[in-house]
């Protein structure tokens, strides 16, 4: 590998601190011009008295320019290094779960930056969020044949980020055929997904081990689940013993794979759907004089952008404030959020505020994240993006 890329002084240090990205304000651009790198191509990462740091692969058109794919600068990431990383990634998820569902490859955390691999049995859906990913996809799926022999791999290229990357978005099965359903089984509950038309890869894996918390307490109680989409939260907790749960969101169809799933649980007479806007379901709920003794707010990002904050802080706000008035005397209210750019005791202060909006007593009994299968990288802050309050809401 001859490509080099140089860095200016001390902008090596988040390097050296285990950080994989690089940004294109920090590159010697006179010793090695970004603008003259193929996008996509590898380069070695030097420091700025040329001691070489890694390999990255470069895309001069993105803000984040290079991502590290190997501390060693005489490897590349080629179909010999995807197999090594992903037998590492498959021997942590068998160490972890019994069924192989789960997210097998989650980017960074697993030292592929721009790779996501969701693992339904012997489906897998793949994301490739970057230029230098999307260049590797044909050894992405020998790879991945390699260590699992999967019946199908679809490509469900369509996330938000590749639009930064310039990509084009796609969705297509790549090798293999789909069974006639895609299913998976999360806490013992089972589930269809929709792996080529549903959000990201189908399914949101991250949040498994705080429905699994809220399983244990909703037996025998009236569940509301915003922002539903096929029941992942809503059909777990009818599963669990719930007395009755509706489920809102604005996508019919996701509304219609609530009522399949909870068929497939046998708990379709427990599962009751509403589609609509949410902020204007629960307003009409409230209206209704409807009451909850649970009620579960796992939104999709209000803050995609630093620049978002102050709004999104705000829809959050307003978003528990219109929930709580939905609890009874002593109500459970699980309020996520998949914003990375929300810090954990931003969601905390919201909640704070919505309480005493009500006035009302709270108490956070919970704080959940993601699960094990999505990795933290301990010096990439980022990779740790979901929170999830367990809050009891409460009078005097």
């Amino acid at each position: 590998m001859t490509e080099r890329l140089r860095l200016k002084k001390n902008a090596d240090r988040r390097l050296k601190a285990g950080h994989l990205w690089l940004y294109s304000n920090e590159v010697d651009i006179e010793a090695t011009p970004l603008k003259e790198f193929e996008p996509g191509a590898q380069a070695v990462i030097e420091a700025a008295n040329g001691r070489a740091m890694g390999v990255a692969y470069v895309n001069p058109h993105s803000l984040i320019c290079a991502r590290v794919v190997s501390r060693d600068p005489d490897v590349r990431l080629d179909r010999s290094l995807l197999v090594h990383r992903f037998k590492q990634a498959l021997g942590l998820r068998q160490r972890l779960y019994a069924k192989p569902f789960y997210r097998l490859v989650h980017g960074e955390g697993d030292l592929l930056p721009g790779l996501i691999v969701d693992r339904f049995d012997d489906v897998l859906v793949v994301q490739l969020n970057t230029l230098g990913m999307e260049r590797l996809g044909e050894e992405v799926i020998a790879a991945l044949d390699k260590v699992l022999s999967p019946r199908a791999i679809v490509f469900k290229n369509d996330s938000s980020g590749r639009r930064q990357e310039q990509l084009e978005r796609h969705v297509e099965v790549v090798q293999g055929e789909l069974p006639e359903q895609v299913l998976l089984e999360e806490n013992g509950v089972r589930f269809v997904v929709p792996v080529l038309d549903g959000q990201k890869t189908g399914w949101f894996y991250d949040h498994r081990a705080n429905r699994a918390w809220l399983n244990g307490l909703v037996a025998g109680k009236r569940v509301l689940d915003v922002f539903s989409y096929v029941g992942g939260w809503g059909v777990q907790a009818a599963a669990s013993g719930a007395s009755e749960v509706l489920c809102v969101d604005a996508s019919g169809e996701a509304l219609e794979r609530v009522a399949e799933n909870a068929a497939l649980n046998g708990v379709a007479e427990q599962v009751a759907i509403g589609e609509g806007d949410a902020f204007e379901a629960l307003a009409a709920l409230k209206a209704d004089g409807e009451q909850f003794d649970v009620v579960i707010l796992d939104p999709p990002a209000f803050i995609k952008k630093r620049k978002d904050i102050p709004n999104g802080e705000r829809a959050y706000s307003r978003l528990n404030r219109e929930a709580m008035r939905l609890l009874g005397r002593d109500g459970l209210l699980l309020s996520a959020s998949c914003s990375m750019h929300l810090a954990p005791e931003r969601l905390i202060e919201c909640v704070r505020g919505a309480v005493r909006h009500q006035d009302r007593h709270g108490q956070v009994i919970y704080q959940g994240h993601q699960g094990p299968d999505h990795p933290v990288h301990p010096a990439i802050p980022e990779t740790a993006y979901l929170k999830a309050l367990g809050v009891r809401v409460f009078r005097d």
